[in-house]
């Protein structure tokens, strides 16, 4: 095909998919968008889940970001509560039988929860609205809880529970919670605002699994002590969710691995299929900066599906892409915002920029630079947004360690 699709089918209704429908229209696009979600919601925004809804702060409405009248004004087609089943060439197959028809199709189903394998059909784990909605109830009639996992998830859900005055343990098989996302160092700070909100933090040990426990929740760890309680959440991260791909495949692709793509978001090995947010992992676009391994990335995080729809909506057009941004992050525990902006995980050494923390002092009002090669590559700010925003062009600039010194002591 040359020129600009006819019709371009985007599957997956979250903020992936509706950031796409939106940037082509931006771009100018004037052909037929569908949109088809697996949820029968209209694309809403899944971060509050895990902290204002299951708060009770806010109900599903305030979540919503594309309403019918958006989706109206946009030209899109929503197909809702019928997710695609199969993937061929120019088509789609979705559940109810309909086959829709697109000369570009965009990949944006994101993720699905990973299970404990012989996880009891009671203890949940947290993605939907749906399940934020259960838990939430759960958390209005329990006494305690018990959370395998200690990510941002886990930390969040732990958060909600101990405004409550609910008894919280939580478990984590690596050394420090979020450790993938925040290194080892930040990652020891992290545990602090567990131990110091009452949570039962115990890290390095391993879950041998569920054991039978009526309507309670009981899990073996690998020493043959038992630990209960009144509820459980399972929070151990989630996988692309590739299981509806069927006959449209190319070479020694794995439905269980991930959608490999090119730095303009195109899936490797197929002709005009397209993959943005966390169902994909991309190209690095900083590949031969010595700072970056260059090795593919995802970044399963709100701010990175908006930036790579833009690119990807572009990329379908034949236009040129955007300026590349640098990848932002938030998580909010037990009273603390931690953000983080850049790419922390090429980084060989932890900067102290910011307050006491890493001293032993208070966690809040901590901000720490991430260095690779001398140069800085991410920020991360515990309860200090405005210092930390002060270095994001620091970090999008690789700001050597002299500068970020003396941005840091202005």
């Amino acid at each position: 095909m040359t020129g600009q699709p006819e019709h371009v089918l985007i599957i997956g209704a979250g903020l992936g998919g509706l950031r796409t429908a939106e940037q082509l229209r931006a771009a100018g696009f004037a052909g037929r968008i569908s949109l088809v979600g697996a949820e029968p919601h209209l694309p809403y925004d899944r971060p509050p889940l895990s902290k204002q809804v299951l708060a009770g702060v806010w109900e599903p409405d305030r979540i919503t970001l594309g309403s019918a009248e958006r989706m109206d004004d946009l030209g899109v087609r929503t197909h809702l509560g019928t997710p695609a089943v199969a993937l061929r060439p120019g088509e789609v197959e979705l559940a109810d039988g309909a086959t829709l028809h697109g000369d570009a199709v965009v990949i944006a189903t994101g993720l699905v929860a990973r299970r404990w394998p012989g996880q009891p059909a009671h203890v949940p784990t947290l993605r939907t609205l749906e399940d934020a909605l259960a838990l939430r109830a759960t958390l209005e009639r329990v006494g305690s809880l018990l959370i395998v996992g200690a990510g941002f998830i886990g930390a969040e859900v732990a958060t909600a529970a101990r405004a409550r005055g609910i008894a919280v343990t939580v478990l984590e098989a690596l050394p420090v919670p979020a450790a993938r996302a925040l290194g080892a160092e930040i990652g020891a700070l992290d545990a602090r605002l567990f131990t110091e909100a009452g949570v039962d933090l115990r890290t390095g040990v391993r879950v041998q699994g569920f054991q039978e426990a009526g309507p309670r929740v009981a899990v073996e760890l690998d020493d043959g002590s038992v630990l209960d309680a009144d509820a459980g959440l399972v929070a151990i991260g989630a996988a692309p969710r590739l299981d509806w791909l069927d006959g449209f495949v190319p070479p020694d692709f794995d439905p269980a691995g991930e959608l490999r793509c090119d730095a303009r978001g195109r899936v490797l090995g197929w002709d005009r299929v397209w993959a943005v947010g966390d169902v994909a992992i991309w190209d690095d676009p900083r590949r031969g900066d010595d700072r970056y391994p260059g090795d593919p990335i995802r970044h399963e995080h709100w701010t990175s599906a908006g930036e790579q729809a833009a690119v990807v909506a572009r990329d379908v057009l034949g236009v040129p892409p955007p300026p590349t941004g640098v990848p932002y992050f938030w998580s909010d525990q037990f009273g603390l915002k931690i953000q983080l902006f850049g790419w922390p995980e090429p980084a060989e050494e932890v900067l102290p920029l910011h307050g006491t923390g890493l001293d032993g002092g208070p966690v809040r009002g901590t901000v720490a630079g991430y260095l690779a090669g001398g140069r800085l590559v991410a920020v991360v700010g515990f309860g200090a947004a405005r210092h930390a925003v002060g270095h994001r062009a620091l970090v999008a600039a690789g700001a050597s360690r002299a500068e970020v010194l003396e941005r840091a002591s202005g």
